[in-house]
């Protein structure tokens, strides 16, 4: 039986800097779990919801830690492919002292060869399993290189085709990518294929060309998206749909220790609501507080709360929601 949410798209190893420092400055990094739409699976699973991961990792002890990983935070592993003589993606990241804000450096295409986070192909892509699931979770990143950007793509369809819906997020990183306009025609194509699609700020202003969210998301909805939610940091987020529902939520401050995977937080905080059932305001409100406390700590998933840890967190915030 396949599980509710699937994702799939990159994984990788992140390595962190430990102070908020440059790169040059910089005296160690702690290795983390990464990869967008894993972070996302990862988060859906700890808030007690079923995924499933369909994704690359390369022949090393690298590889061996992220299947680690997601197995003890229950996230089905049975389409992970370990790709022979192949390593697996890493990612530094440092910290804008002031912000939290990140920067990263890759590891993988197009400056080094051989990575697994785009050796996924479409022979590795069992369409039963997608079938089976009530949200597909796509990253753009992954899109960025062959042979993964045609497996996806391929995958993609096939859950449109049998009426599964699809979640995109675009996980913006100009520099893997070949050019602008690669990037802009890959989007669009992913935006005519999904149902939910999320942004943050950097993302709606490139592909949209403004900085107004409602401006952003109407030209979004006009792509065929029947949902579209953008992530705003400190000022919460906006949600809009087809049917017109606008929904304005305020963030919930916290102290910002490094923001790396707070919108996949986001994401699996939103998508689990939409699993649920839940009314769009609730959905919004409990992405923003999975988003806050991502941050609170160093890596993408380190923070990322446990089902009793977002219900004592929106208890501390006064709010009587409980997952």
């Amino acid at each position: 039986m396949s599980p509710e949410v699937v994702g799939i798209g990159e994984v990788l190893i992140d390595f962190v800097a430990t102070e908020p420092v440059s790169y040059i400055d910089v005296p160690a990094f702690q290795k983390c779990f990464g990869g967008a739409p894993m972070n996302t699976i990862v988060g859906v699973a700890r808030l007690g919801s079923t995924s499933g991961a369909i994704t690359a990792v390369g022949e090393d002890p690298f590889g061996q830690f992220i299947i680690q990983e997601l197995k003890k935070n229950n996230v089905d592993t049975s389409q992970v492919k370990i790709k022979k003589r192949t390593l697996t993606t890493l990612a530094f990241v440092a910290n804008e002292p002031e912000t939290g804000e990140r920067s990263f450096i890759f590891y993988r295409k197009p400056w080094v060869s051989g990575t697994s986070d785009s050796a996924l192909s479409i022979d590795d892509i069992d369409t039963e399993y997608i079938k089976g699931a009530e949200i597909f979770h796509v990253s753009g990143f992954a899109l960025s290189q062959n042979p993964s950007r045609k497996a996806i793509i391929y995958a993609v369809k096939q859950a449109k085709k049998e009426g599964v819906k699809v979640s995109f997020d675009p996980t913006l990183r100009l520099d893997v990518w070949s050019s602008k306009y690669t990037i802009r025609k890959f989007y669009n194509l992913m935006l005519g294929l999904s149902d939910i699609a999320t942004f943050s700020r950097e993302e709606f202003s490139f592909i949209f060309g403004t900085t107004n969210p409602k401006k952003a998301a109407e030209k979004c909805l006009r792509r065929g998206v029947k949902t579209v939610g953008i992530k705003l940091g400190a000022n919460g987020a906006f949600v809009m749909t087809k049917e017109g529902q606008i929904i304005n939520v305020p963030a919930f401050k916290v102290k910002a220790v490094d923001t790396t995977g707070a919108g996949d937080g986001w994401n699996a905080g939103f998508l689990v609501g939409i699993l649920k059932k839940w009314d769009l305001k609730t959905c919004v409100a409990v992405a923003n507080a999975v988003g806050a406390l991502v941050v609170t700590k160093r890596g993408a998933i380190t923070a990322l709360p446990h089902r009793n840890e977002l219900n004592d967190f929106l208890s501390q915030q006064n709010m009587e929601l409980r997952i």
